[in-house]
C-alpha cells in the first residue's frame, strides 16, 4: 500500500496520515523532515507537538534522506511527513534556488524510484501547492512548479491519493477503484447553452473525418499529460563560465552574449556549444472568431494570403528567416480558409470560436491541438532541428493572447491591452470589452491550463503550447518571439513545469501585455526594438545574436591560447 496525501496548512493532513499508518498494525518508521531551528520558536513548536503525539513504538528519523530509509526499511510501513519540507531542505544544498532546481532533479528522480520500489506499507504527507500561500517571486514559482511536479509524478506511483480540507478526506484514486482521472478539463454539461454551442461549432466547423490533426491525439498516450522537464546542465553551465573567464576579454565584458553562451551550452550539454546546424521556425496560423467583432484593423482573410506570402518567401519572417540562416515552415491549425493543397496535416478545425461569447475549441479539439503541437515539435527534432522558434499567423490572436496574460498574470485588461495591427480608439474600446467578457468565461479556470486553452485560446495558441512544451521535454532550447507566443508559453509552463528553462526571449513586443508575460516567467528579451509584427519575426531577428554567442564560445582565444596576460 502507498498513499499520498496532499493538503494545505493545518487541514489534518499529518494527523490523517499518522492514522493510517497506526491502522497498519504494525511497526512505523517515522520520517520527520522538518529542520529543526532553535530561533524559530513557532516551528519548534509544530515539532514538538508532532513528537509528542506519535505513538511510543515508532521509531523516527528526523532526515531528508527518504530513499536511504526507504531503502533500508523495504518492508515495514514508512510514513514520510513532509515532502515540501525535504525539497526546501534539498533546494538549500544543492543551491537549487539559484538553479533552477537542477541540481535536485536527480534526488527527485532518485525518491520517485525508491517510493515506486517499497514494497511495504507508505504513507507520504505532501502540500497540496494549490492551497498554500508561496510568494510571487522567482524562488516562490520555481518552488511551486517542482512541488507540483513532485506530487504528480508520485501520484503516478502510489496506489492511492486523498486531499485533505478542513480536516475531511477527499479520496482522489484508490486501488481498488478506477485509475485517477488526470487534471484535463471534462466535456461541457450538456444544458442549453452546451447544446446551443455545440450547433455553432457545427456550422463553423465541418466533420472531424476532415481535419487531420484531429488523429494527432493518438500518438500519446495522454497528450496533455507531458513527462517531467530535465533543466540543461548545470555542471556544463559551469563549465561554460569558466571557459567565459579564460577568454581574451574583461569578465563580463560581453554582457548577455556571454550568459546565452552559457545557456545553449548548457541546453547543448556541451562546452564549447556546437553552431547550430538547423534552427527551424513553426509558424502557427489559426483564425479567431472573435475577429469578426472588430478587434482588428485587418479583414480574416488576411491569415491566408499572409500565409501564401510566408511560403512564397516574401513576408518579413522568411527575409529575416534567410539572413539568419533558419527555415520557415507554416502550419495551419484553425484558418478559416484553406490553401489548396493544403499547408501541413495538422489542422484542427476552421476558426476558433468567438470567446467573449463561446468556448475556442471543444473538449476533443483542444487535446488534439496540444497533440498536435507535441507532433510538429516531436517531427522537427526528428528531423535533426537543434533551435526552434514559433511564430504566430492570424487577425484577431492578440485578443486571445491578452486574456490569458490578464488571466495568469493577474492584470487588468486596460493595463495590456495593445494596439495590435493598429486599431483606432473605439476598436482598442471593442476589443477590451471582448477580453474582459473572455476572462470571466474562463474565470474558474484559473489552476487548470487545459480548460483555459479550451475556453479562451484557441487551436493556433494550444498547439503552441504543446510544442514550446515538448521542445522542453526533447530538451531542444527555443527562442520565443511576441505578445502571443509567449501568452502560450504561460501555458506551457503550467503543462510542463520547468520548461521555460529551455526558453530565452527573442524581443519585447511593443504590445504592453508581452512585457507583462515576460515578468510573470522570468525572461529578460534580448533585442529591444518596438517590434510587434508576429510571425516569429522578432524571435528571429535575436537568432544572430545566439550564432554570436556561441561563436565566442568556440572561436575566441583563451589569455593562454593568444599570449595574452590575464588580470593583475
Amino acid at each position: 500500500m502507498r498513499m499520498l496525501v496532499l493538503g494545505g496548512t493545518r487541514s489534518g493532513k499529518s494527523a490523517h496520515a499518522e492514522s493510517v499508518a497506526a491502522a497498519t498494525g504494525a511497526g512505523v518508521v517515522y520520517v520527520a523532515t522538518a529542520r529543526p531551528d532553535h530561533d524559530d520558536a513557532e516551528m519548534t513548536a509544530r515539532i514538538t507537538a508532532h513528537r509528542d503525539r506519535r505513538p511510543s513504538d515508532w521509531s523516527t528519523e528526523e532526515t531528508d534522506e527518504i530513499a536511504r530509509v526507504l531503502a533500508g526499511h523495504p518492508d515495514d510501513t514508512v510514513l514520510v511527513d513532509d515532502l515540501g519540507g525535504w525539497l526546501t531542505r534539498r533546494m538549500d544544498a544543492t543551491l537549487g534556488w539559484s538553479d533552477g532546481g537542477a541540481a535536485v532533479a536527480g534526488e527527485v528522480d532518485s525518491l520517485v524510484s525508491a517510493v515506486a520500489a517499497h514494497t511495504g506499507s507508505l504513507i507520504l504527507v505532501s502540500p497540496e501547492v494549490g492551497l498554500g500561500v508561496v510568494p510571487d517571486s522567482l524562488s516562490g514559482r520555481l518552488f511551486s512548479d517542482l512541488l507540483g511536479a513532485l506530487n504528480r509524478r508520485l501520484a503516478d506511483v502510489c496506489d492511492s491519493a486523498v486531499l485533505v480540507v478542513a480536516g475531511r478526506v477527499l479520496t482522489l484514486s484508490d486501488a481498488g477503484g478506477p485509475a485517477a482521472q488526470r487534471v484535463t478539463e471534462p466535456p461541457p454539461a450538456p444544458d442549453a447553452r452546451a447544446g446551443a454551442e455545440k450547433v455553432v461549432a457545427a456550422a463553423v466547423a465541418p466533420g472531424p473525418e476532415d481535419f487531420p490533426g484531429l488523429g494527432d491525439i493518438e500518438h500519446y498516450d495522454d497528450p496533455v499529460s507531458f513527462p517531467p522537464v530535465h533543466p540543461p546542465s548545470y555542471t556544463v553551465a559551469d563549465e561554460a563560465r569558466a571557459r567565459q573567464l579564460e577568454l581574451t576579454k574583461p569578465s563580463g565584458s560581453l554582457g548577455r552574449l556571454e550568459e546565452i553562451g552559457v545557456w545553449i551550452s548548457a541546453c547543448q550539454e556541451t562546452c564549447p556549444p556546437r553552431p547550430l546546424e538547423r534552427a527551424r521556425v513553426v509558424v502557427f496560423a489559426g483564425d479567431h472568431g472573435v475577429a469578426t467583432n472588430g478587434v482588428s484593423a485587418f479583414p480574416q482573410e488576411v491569415t491566408l494570403q499572409m500565409a501564401d506570402n510566408i511560403v512564397g518567401g516574401g513576408a518579413a519572417v522568411s527575409v529575416l528567416a534567410r539572413a539568419a540562416r533558419a527555415t520557415v515552415r507554416v502550419a495551419d491549425l484553425s484558418m478559416a480558409a484553406e490553401r489548396p493543397g493544403g499547408l501541413d496535416d495538422h489542422k484542427i478545425r476552421r476558426s476558433s470560436g468567438s470567446i467573449d461569447r463561446e468556448d475556442a475549441l471543444s473538449h476533443d479539439e483542444v487535446r488534439a491541438a496540444i497533440a498536435a503541437g507535441r507532433r510538429i515539435a516531436d517531427e522537427e527534432v526528428d528531423s535533426g532541428a537543434d533551435l526552434l522558434i514559433a511564430g504566430d499567423l492570424g487577425i484577431g490572436n492578440t485578443t486571445p493572447a491578452t486574456v490569458i496574460t490578464c488571466l495568469v498574470t493577474g492584470r487588468e485588461p486596460v493595463e495590456l491591452v495593445g494596439r495590435g495591427t493598429g486599431i483606432d480608439d473605439v476598436g482598442w474600446m471593442r476589443k477590451t470589452a471582448a477580453i474582459r467578457d473572455a476572462m470571466f468565461r474562463a474565470s474558474g479556470d484559473l489552476r487548470d491550463p487545459v480548460g483555459m486553452l479550451r475556453r479562451v485560446a484557441g487551436a493556433d495558441l494550444a498547439a503552441m503550447a504543446g510544442f514550446l512544451a515538448q521542445a522542453a521535454v526533447r530538451k531542444t532550447p527555443c527562442i520565443l518571439d511576441g505578445s502571443v507566443v509567449t501568452a502560450a508559453a504561460l501555458l506551457a509552463e503550467a503543462l510542463a513545469p520547468g520548461a521555460r528553462q529551455w526558453w530565452v526571449a527573442g524581443h519585447r513586443s511593443a504590445e504592453p501585455a508581452h512585457s507583462a508575460a515576460l515578468t510573470y516567467l522570468s525572461l529578460e528579451p534580448i533585442l529591444d526594438h518596438s517590434m510587434r509584427l508576429g510571425e516569429g519575426s522578432g524571435a528571429v531577428a535575436a537568432l544572430p545574436t545566439v550564432h554570436a554567442a556561441i561563436a565566442v564560445l568556440t572561436e575566441m582565444a583563451t589569455f593562454a591560447d593568444a599570449g595574452v596576460s590575464g588580470k593583475a
